[in-house]
């Protein structure tokens, strides 16, 4: 393309361009066309300078010779400034992708840069979005394969369907050991049934590539894991680990302070002054935080109960810290034994539930520590671009979204 000259339109630059000449040949009959006229098309460009810009291609049309052709006039085409039809240029909408990748944009942000509406701009992004979304490769090379539930909206049920949806993210490790985690897809609904559909859907190569598969402490998705990867290695997330021990203090903390208070916690209390305090890591507390442990716990004789634990939470917590995987293993074997024996029934319950997880939670520690950390990080992309947007109303749209800012899709 040559440019033939540039004007300023009140707030706009208005590019006129042609394409050089060139032999042109029918599209239907493959003879040599003949220039018969001009006819001049305007397209939404990328904006430069900080104006929004008009791009007024001046095409050719052509006549074909030939008396026997069915062809007669055609105008010329060129997919790399735009396609048939388009109101955006190629560059305006690669350009427009991009902002909404990597700059965290929003779709009325962008139209506003290019002197268009909301439709306008969204109409040709999404045909982009779908047409990467379509391209099977994305799904190749997939080892470690992360799932968990996200909740895309809060209003009735029968107005956007189902409130849940269950999203597949890549954890695949790089030659140097590190998780570059990216979202594969998003299906609704949350229940084994729904990931094990999305599994048979991918075809037996995807499945049979599949060594590790994390996931929350969720028995649907554990069944479909069991189902249709039998040859990975199932491994339940660390954070839910912790997050249940944690959750086993704060429920023996509220017992005790209802058994020898009568009441919730109140300011001044014991055990709600160190509410917060129970719910770190030892490593991490001040000496001041540890003399408050320490006489919240001496208060009453029935804080002991509270202590215990704690301690419970705390060596829970560590399991994941050791540095050394078999000493881990020994320790979560330790704890998975003599847990479901405890005379306190929350941290018997915890070591029940733990039981039941228990070859998920080994695995952590045959697997070089695999989590579900990637997948809860790409859930706050989700959420970060959500509130850009103030909510999506389409489903198909709200996946498209997430799949290009989440990693799915790579313009």
């Amino acid at each position: 393309m040559r440019v033939l000259d540039v004007t300023r339109d009140e707030d706009r630059l208005v590019v006129r361009v042609e394409s050089v000449p060139d032999v042109a040949g029918c599209p239907v009959c493959g003879v040599v066309a003949h220039a018969h006229d001009r006819h001049e098309v305007t397209l939404v460009d990328a904006p430069s300078f900080g104006r929004p810009v008009r791009l007024v291609w001046v095409k050719r049309r052509y006549v074909c010779p030939e008396p026997a052709c069915a062809g007669g006039t055609f105008v010329e085409q060129d997919d790399a400034v735009a396609a048939p039809r388009a109101l955006l240029t190629t560059r305006a909408v690669e350009w427009a992708v991009r902002r909404l990748c990597r700059e965290h944009a929003s779709i009325a942000g962008l139209a506003r840069q290019l002197g268009v509406d909301w439709n306008t701009v969204w109409r040709a992004v999404r045909a982009r979005l779908e047409e990467l979304a379509a391209d099977p490769a994305r799904f190749d090379g997939v080892t470690m394969l992360g799932v968990d539930e996200h909740v895309w909206h809060h209003v009735d049920q029968r107005q956007r369907g189902p409130k849940m949806l269950t999203g597949m993210v890549d954890l695949t490790r790089d030659e140097h050991g590190r998780v570059h985690a990216r979202l594969l897809d998003l299906v609704p609904g949350r229940s084994g049934t729904v990931y094990g559909d999305w599994l048979t859907s991918r075809g037996e190569a995807f499945r049979s590539g599949v060594k590790v598969a994390t996931l929350d402490p969720f028995r649907g998705y554990k069944n479909a894991v069991d189902e249709h990867l039998a040859d990975a290695t199932a491994v339940v997330d660390a954070f839910h680990v912790v997050k249940l021990a944690t959750g086993c203090v704060d429920d023996v903390r509220r017992r005790v302070q209802q058994h020898t208070l009568g009441h919730r916690g109140r300011k001044g209390d014991p055990l709600y002054g160190i509410r917060t305090i129970l719910c770190a890591g030892a490593e991490n507390l001040t000496d001041r935080q540890r003399a408050r442990l320490h006489k919240a716990f001496a208060a009453h004789e029935h804080h002991v109960e509270v202590q215990i634990a704690w301690q419970v939470a705390q060596d829970v917590r560590a399991l994941f810290h050791t540095p050394n995987p078999a000493k881990g293993r020994a320790a979560a074997r330790r704890l998975l034994k003599i847990l479901p024996t405890c005379p306190i029934r929350e941290v018997k319950r915890l070591g029940r539930t733990l039981n039941q997880w228990a070859e998920p939670l080994l695995a952590y520690f045959d697997t070089d520590g695999a989590s579900n950390g990637g997948t809860e990080a790409i859930n706050g992309l989700i959420e970060l671009h959500r509130r850009i947007a103030r909510g999506f109303r389409n489903r198909d749209n709200y996946r498209l979204r997430c799949l290009l800012i989440a990693g799915g899709l790579t313009p």
